[in-house]
């Protein structure tokens, strides 16, 4: 996957833990960030935004404008960094402790071969999890930029804010264990991972 990058968001406030360092919780041995790194070494460029400790030496770290300025922030900072030669990208939150390469690849043959401008998970109840997903690049920049235009800022848009307009592949996963598209916002979701990573 030598045209993929992989946007790792871990600024959030985690406000649901009690304002803890989400990505920096362990699940298993590992961190969840240090997880979602692991599986995202599919990509050929990392990029971490947020305050964050030590990453691995390729992987590139920056920080939204403002700090603490969400989701649609971040991505825009993190697309910055990504190099002109890249055609997708994925974006994920530093809190999905199941993330796998596998669910990479499928994410982005679903965009490839479905045509639309990106393809993210959906749960068992049909959501998007749109911190979960693979984007063609120049179409989400183009995105950022008209929600940019738009709002006049991209501090606190939300990621529904951000795909508004797009065209999205609802992709599942059917391999058994834990879905990649699991995250730990809340105490509940961070004993159940501890559970199902033994």
């Amino acid at each position: 996957m030598d045209n993929v990058a992989a946007i790792v968001l871990a600024g959030g406030a985690g406000r649901r833990l009690g304002g803890v360092d989400k990505p920096a919780l362990f699940v298993g041995r590992r961190s969840m960030l240090d997880r979602v790194l692991a599986a995202s070494t599919i990509a050929t460029q990392r990029i971490v935004v947020g305050s964050v400790g030590e990453v691995p030496p390729d992987v590139l770290t920056t920080v939204e404008d403002p700090p603490g300025g969400g989701p649609v922030a971040a991505t825009a900072a993190g697309l910055a960094l990504v190099e002109p030669w890249v055609d997708f990208v994925a974006v994920l939150a530093a809190d999905l402790p199941f993330m796998s390469r596998m669910a990479l690849g499928l994410l982005q043959l679903d965009v490839e071969f479905s045509g639309k401008d990106g393809a993210v998970f959906v749960d068992g109840d049909g959501r998007r999890q749109l911190l979960c997903g693979m984007w063609r690049v120049f179409l989400l920049r183009e995105a950022i930029k008209r929600l940019a235009e738009r709002r006049g800022e991209l501090a606190g848009a939300s990621m529904r804010e951000l795909v508004d307009g797009m065209t999205v592949q609802e992709s599942r996963w059917k391999d058994r264990g834990p879905p990649p598209w699991f995250d730990c916002d809340t105490e509940e979701d961070l004993r159940r991972a501890k559970k199902w990573a033994r």
